[in-house]
């Protein structure tokens, strides 16, 4: 009798994996705590520089549209609120990309004993160590600028009429999460051996579960301190996800069972 291939993993299935991650709180409490620690100092900078945003947020659209300052009212406020709006969900795609850059970086050592440790548990952990400290920096620089491309990009658009801004504000939910999603998920596909191309393609294969595990994440950080908690899980979720996404049935066990305890 053939076998029955595996389903192919959807929107729903990669948001399981991040919720599937908090399941390691329960068997390794203490290496989750100490996944925290870098995400909490990168959560202080990056959060300072958000809120900072948001109070000057008034003054900066102001500026940068004089030309509808001889607009009739409705005009005027719906251009500057949309582009608010807009603006404000550029930053936070920025901030989110950042935080998720600058954490992974410095929390390298932190972040691969949890890895590792997931590996270990799902079985047949492979040898390589995924990416290092430089690599980590190199994507998380690539990362950055990315970022920054989407923050403009996502500011532009802010400046249509009506539209802009509910366009915008789906768009970079959408492209903050496939990044997240996708940054999130070069360890351990490095460290078996999947090489920079293949990623690509495997990841553009699987579209919808990528994003619903980089969106499911992308919202949680927007929670005030949801970064901090959220980080290590995302990590566990990264690893199982890479596994199911090369058709390792072991991780949709370990699904079943972090969500039937929770």
């Amino acid at each position: 009798m053939p076998a029955v291939p595996a389903p192919v993993p959807g929107f729903l299935d990669g948001a399981q994996h991040l919720l599937g991650g908090f399941g390691m709180w329960r068997r390794r409490p203490g290496l989750m705590v100490l996944g925290m620690l870098p995400a909490l100092l990168v959560l202080l900078v990056v959060g300072a520089l958000l809120v900072t945003l948001l109070l000057t947020l008034g003054d900066l659209v102001a500026w940068a549209t004089p030309f509808a300052d001889g607009w009739a009212d409705a005009g005027r406020v719906a251009l500057r609120v949309g582009l608010g709006l807009v603006t404000f969900v550029g930053a936070s795609v920025l901030a989110v990309l950042t935080f998720t850059a600058l954490t992974l970086t410095v929390g390298d050592p932190f972040y691969e004993r949890i890895w590792r440790a997931t590996e270990e548990i799902l079985g047949d952990a492979p040898d390589g160590d995924g990416l290092g400290f430089w690599a980590s920096a190199r994507d998380a620089g690539v990362l950055l600028i990315l970022g920054l491309a989407t923050g403009v990009g996502l500011f532009v658009l802010g400046l249509v009429p009506f539209l802009g801004g509910v366009v915008g504000t789906v768009l970079g939910v959408l492209v903050s999460g496939w990044l997240l999603g996708s940054e999130l998920l070069n360890r351990p596909l490095e460290a078996r051996g999947v090489d920079r191309a293949a990623r690509r393609e495997l990841l553009r294969g699987h579209r919808a579960a990528v994003l619903g595990y980089g969106v499911a994440t992308q919202v949680c950080f927007l929670v005030p301190f949801g970064g901090v908690a959220v980080m290590p899980a995302a990590v566990v979720g990264s690893t199982t996800l890479a596994r199911d996404l090369l058709g390792d049935p072991r991780s949709r066990r370990f699904l079943a069972q972090a969500t039937a305890a929770g």
